[in-house]
């Protein structure tokens, strides 16, 4: 079997054309208790670019997030909401909102935090990057740097060797494997069998990443700066970072019985 550094990647980069203005690109917004937030962040996306779209997908929430964004999309054209019965989980949402925008024809499908921790100004540099890459990370730690503002040490630390411990069991070679600010072309989707994946949380970000490098796709990382919430509480929890823990060992074995 191949090793990871054999892959040969999928395609040539400078095949992919320009994007022309027809062309939408979804960002899905994943949400639980963010009704502060989300009249923040939806307005400073949109203003990105006229081809980008949001689709909320909101868990239930208890302090009415989703009637929030029902309200927003009401008014805003470029704005839906895909409204789920219960908390499930940080993948589950994304898998959802990625099913979603693969049947409505997106060609470019981004992840971003409803929070503000991720930069709108960003997005940008992702629609431009994805020119000559199937997957662009928003990375927190490239050239060498440690991009994130507010943290506490200890949760910096878990961050970084928890990138460090996953790209040394998977060989997956990027410097931000847990990260959840991301964009993928729709080939890539639809290329993996979302109904395979399980994960949720860091390793859901990881699984997503792998599964894509092993099928050949290229991913390249562009540097962003992460900024510590300033509304709202962080969803990491000892859960995410135990399944994190694990699951990696679990994708290196999948891959090498050729299960992936």
């Amino acid at each position: 079997m191949r090793g990871p550094a054999e892959r040969e990647p999928r395609g040539d980069p400078d095949a992919h054309s320009e994007w022309t203005s027809e062309d939408r690109f979804l960002v899905v917004i994943p949400t639980y208790n963010e009704r502060d937030n989300l009249p923040r962040v939806i307005p400073l996306v949109l203003a990105k670019d006229h081809r980008i779209e949001i689709l909320v997908v909101d868990d239930d929430s208890p302090d009415g997030t989703g009637e929030v964004a029902a309200d927003i999309a009401r008014v805003q054209a470029r704005v839906s909401v895909l409204q789920r019965n219960a908390k499930d989980g940080l993948g589950r949402a994304y898998l959802a909102g990625f099913r979603w925008g693969l049947e409505r024809g997106y060609r470019l499908l981004c992840e971003m935090d409803a929070d503000l921790s991720h930069d709108p100004d960003n997005l940008p540099t992702f629609i431009a990057t994805s020119r000559a890459a199937d997957v662009v990370i928003g990375s927190r730690y490239v050239g060498g740097r440690v991009n994130v503002v507010d943290w506490p040490i200890s949760r910096l630390l878990i961050s970084y060797f928890g990138c460090l411990y996953a790209r040394t069991i998977t060989g997956l070679p990027v410097r931000d494997a847990t990260g959840g600010f991301n964009c993928f072309r729709r080939e890539v989707l639809e290329a993996i069998d979302l109904g395979s994946i399980q994960s949720n949380g860091y390793a859901f970000q990881i699984e997503l990443k792998f599964r894509a490098y092993r099928r050949g796709f290229r991913l390249r990382e562009v540097p962003i700066v992460f900024v510590e919430r300033d509304t709202g509480e962080s969803k990491m929890s000892q859960l995410i970072i135990r399944e994190a823990v694990w699951r990696v060992w679990w994708l290196r074995i999948q891959d090498l019985l050729g299960r992936l």
